[in-house]
């Protein structure tokens, strides 16, 4: 009982805020990947194409790059 009261509010020993960096940062970063599968099973199965293969990668790649931008900005300006 008495450890439990020490880590009272915390997950494994880590507080809320670094749950969520970590989820935020890595679990994030690997349903991208898994999104970038999804989109190149779908573009193979409606045979999209070249042109219409890299419209759909293009448009998950600016989506992307939006979340990179953000963890960049946030670090620039320490937010």
């Amino acid at each position: 009982m008495v450890g439990l009261a020490l880590m009272a509010g915390t997950l494994f020993g880590l507080t809320e805020r670094e749950v969520a960096g970590f989820g935020m940062t890595f679990l994030l970063g690997g349903f991208m990947l898994f999104m970038l599968f999804i989109v190149g099973e779908l573009a193979w199965k409606s045979k999209a194409g070249k042109v219409g293969t890299f419209v759909l990668f293009f448009v998950l790649a600016f989506g992307m790059l939006g979340f990179a931008a953000k963890a960049i900005i946030k670090g620039l300006w320490g937010i």
